[in-house]
């Protein structure tokens, strides 16, 4: 395991493991934003989805131990690499000058820390039932836990809706910068393909962004209802 332990504390190791368990948690993003598109569906829809997946069991902790896990290595990993980063780099330049990086690379760390305290959030709120205990594990008609209704009800409230509006946004711009730049970090650019390689990151953005935004602004705008 030496070796292992030596890969990963090295700068390309450690830009390796970042890229692959980002990769993960954009798919897990994607297969996400997928489920809960299914509110436009109706409550039964979402709730037989819901339920479903309360129903995995074994698997469903075994689903989320693995994701925690590539979540924790992921910032543990970022946070490594960003101080080792700065101590490359001890006096900073008089004038800072951006020419190939966009916004969203400069300011990985910043939304990562958003990103953790927005799923902190999120857990205790949908998983918990913490934030909005009144509306929390109610049954419908069928005795299933009414996510539908917990979902509606929690974005009625303003406060609720805006902060999630722009922790995901924030989210999906860092998720975005990870899916343009995992190749290039696995050693697996290509010159032929540099035109997918650029664009991918933004295309993904506005296609987490419209996803995960869409649920939450139809229950704002009464797409959505009870």
């Amino acid at each position: 395991m030496s070796w292992f332990v030596s890969y990963v504390r090295s700068s390309v190791g450690a830009k390796q493991l970042m890229a692959v368990t980002g990769l993960g948690l954009v798919l897990f993003a994607i297969v996400h934003m997928i489920g809960h598109l299914g509110m436009f569906s109706g409550r039964d829809h979402y709730n037989a989805y819901a339920h479903f997946l309360q129903g995995l069991g074994g698997l469903k902790w075994i689903a989320r131990g693995g994701l925690l896990t590539i979540f924790v290595v992921h910032m543990i990993t970022g946070i490594s690499l960003a101080r080792a980063n700065a101590a490359a780099r001890p006096q900073k330049y008089v004038v800072q000058r951006y020419t190939r990086t966009t916004f969203y690379a400069r300011t990985m760390a910043l939304t990562g820390l958003v990103v953790l305290a927005f799923i902190v959030y999120h857990l205790m709120h949908f998983t918990l039932g913490w934030i909005q205990p009144d509306y929390f594990h109610h049954l419908d008609d069928k005795g299933r836990y009414d996510a539908y209704s917990m979902f509606v009800l929690g974005f009625k409230n303003t406060g609720i809706l805006i902060s999630y509006l722009v922790a995901v946004t924030l989210l999906c711009l860092h998720l975005a910068h990870g899916a343009g730049s995992w190749l290039q970090s696995l050693g697996l650019n290509h010159p032929k393909y540099a035109v997918l390689t650029k664009n991918a990151g933004p295309a993904l953005a506005l296609i987490l962004i419209a996803g995960y935004l869409a649920p939450p602004l139809g229950v704002a705008f009464n797409l959505i209802k009870l």
